[in-house]
């Protein structure tokens, strides 16, 4: 029974929305982060702009002030001051009394001079040019008294103020000084308030007065232009969010349907257990392709590991049988005539039940990656005590000092196992590489004509244990099949002399697990040669 698949989440839980999501998170925190840098940048060259334009109308007035100043003639009160919409002037003395100011003016903050409506302003004192004037020095001097009754200050008579200031910091008489720091305040004009960038200069007279020149410029064109552009800003991200995070949604869904036909195609395959069936491998050459190959290489190998057990049950269970029923059929023969119960006979069919489950047993556990043991034991001791016990083999067999044929240059011939040649020992399983020998052994006594012999030596830093006989050999074109699993080669033999077609493949693969080798050449005889290579311990 086939499980539906998990749809918990919905769409909101898949790559696409996730991806989607994501791309728009990281879009929008990009477009949020440079916006604030253009709308803060328009907004720093907007306010240079507006401190350019004060200091040339505090300048301007300034000048104007040098200009128009003729000593004991033009008062402050009748400048011509720029209009205060756009630049709204303050003149104060240095005390700080407001003496001119720009019309319509109503109110203002930041230039530290917060009064709209000047005092009285003094005449300077006249000059000895203007001595015979018709009397217009005197009326000027009863003003410049009543000033300084109204306002104790004091005069120099020379047109200065003593009210605390230093006046070796004030400009050359008819100079303009360095501006002052730049200020942002409020201004009210005609009962409309904005905001302005006001800049302060210092200006001396003609007749030697300091006074301080206050302009502003309006920053109205910057709060427009960051205002318009903030707003544009605000209607244009949800527009771009939504396009951007639609085209990584279309992009995706096309980037994944093929990732789409391969699960829908693994769903059917497990749904029908039919391993022979394969996923659609689109013609790119990407991650997606290349996910789809890997796929379908995983259920070439799965569907032929199932075969291959399939193949292992069914074998195994035709081996079994015949064990079986011949023990089955001598046993109800000895039932009926126990004169003719064969029993040795059936000993041996039992003997080679229990080895054949013996061998199917090991096989399992090898297939289920089995670990061999970390046992430290000498090769040519196993190979001789397994050889001590063999005392009933049809043909003898001789262990032979470890010397190889054809041996590289360099070494000595003739070395004993475990010998002047360096140790043999291994790590491993002593009872499993026993069964290896074991194996090879029962193979060469099926084969051999007179000749069955047994070698242990060290060669390019391994250690080989050979397994010779003189009897047919085993053919070029046969000598890697010979190692699968119920394989025999000679199908004319009986079943009871030619064996299960189990004790190769599982030698084999026993040598695969201690990290070693298992082949199989012409022997010196002309018979087969099987070599166990393993590396030393």
């Amino acid at each position: 029974m086939t499980r539906a698949p998990d749809r918990r989440g919905g769409r909101l839980s898949s790559v696409r929305a996730k991806a989607s999501l994501g791309a728009t998170l990281v879009v929008a925190v990009a477009l949020v982060a440079a916006g604030l840098a253009v709308l803060l940048s328009l907004r720093s060259d907007l306010t240079d702009q507006a401190d350019r334009q004060a200091d040339a109308a505090a300048r301007e007035v300034a000048l104007d002030i040098i200009a128009e100043q003729v000593p004991g003639r033009t008062p402050y009160s009748r400048l011509e001051l720029p209009g205060a919409e756009e630049h709204p002037v303050q003149v104060a003395d240095e005390q700080g009394r407001l003496i001119a100011v720009s019309d319509d003016l109503e109110g203002i903050s930041g230039t530290g001079v917060a009064a709209v409506t000047p005092v009285r302003s003094p005449a300077p004192r006249p000059t000895s040019a203007a001595q015979d004037d018709d009397g217009a020095q005197d009326d000027a001097a009863q003003d410049d008294d009543g000033a300084e009754d109204d306002h104790g200050s004091g005069n120099d008579g020379s047109g200065r103020h003593s009210g605390g200031t230093d006046d070796d910091d004030d400009p050359a008489i008819g100079a303009v000084g360095k501006p002052g720091a730049l200020t942002t305040g409020r201004a009210t004009v005609d009962g409309a308030t904005g905001a302005y960038r006001f800049s302060s200069i210092e200006v001396t007279d003609t007749s030697g007065r300091t006074v301080v020149v206050h302009a502003g410029a309006t920053l109205a064109a910057r709060q427009s232009a960051v205002g318009t552009a903030a707003a544009a800003m605000l209607a244009g991200l949800p527009v771009l969010l939504l396009v951007v995070g639609g085209v990584t949604w279309l992009v995706t869904r096309r980037a994944l349907r093929p990732v789409e036909g391969i699960r829908r195609e693994m769903a059917a395959i497990t749904a029908s257990e039919d391993l022979s069936r394969r996923v659609p491998e689109p013609a790119t050459h990407d991650e997606v392709a290349r996910l789809a190959r890997t796929t379908n290489e995983t259920l070439t190998a799965l569907e032929a590991s199932v075969e291959r057990q399939r193949r292992f049950v069914a074998d195994a269970s035709h081996e079994l049988r015949s064990p079986i029923a011949s023990l089955r059929t001598q046993l109800e023969v000895g039932d009926a005539h126990p004169e003719l119960l064969d029993v040795p006979g059936a000993v041996a069919d039992t003997v080679r039940l229990q080895q054949l489950a013996a061998d199917l047993l090991l096989l399992a556990r090898l297939d289920a990656g089995e670990r061999p043991g970390r046992a430290r034991f000498d090769l040519g001791d196993l190979a001789a005590g397994e050889i001590a016990v063999r005392t009933t083999d049809r043909v003898k067999v001789s262990l032979e000092p470890g010397e190889e044929p054809g041996e590289e240059p360099g070494e000595e011939p003739g070395e004993e196992p475990g010998g002047p040649g360096g140790s043999l020992e291994v790590t491993g399983s002593r009872g499993q590489l026993a069964r290896i020998l074991g194996n090879l052994l029962d193979n060469a006594q099926r084969h051999a004509a007179s000749s069955v012999t047994v070698s242990v030596h060290r060669r390019a830093g391994r250690i080989v244990l050979a397994v010779a006989d003189d009897g047919p050999g085993v053919p070029e074109a046969e000598r890697e099949r010979v190692f699968e699993r119920f394989v025999r080669l000679d199908d004319a033999r009986a079943r009871d002399d030619g064996g299960a077609g189990l004790g190769l493949a599982l030698a084999r693969d026993v040598a695969h697990r201690h990290g070693g080798t298992l082949t199989v050449a012409q022997g010196p005889l002309g018979g087969a040669r099987f070599e166990l290579s393993l590396p030393p311990a």
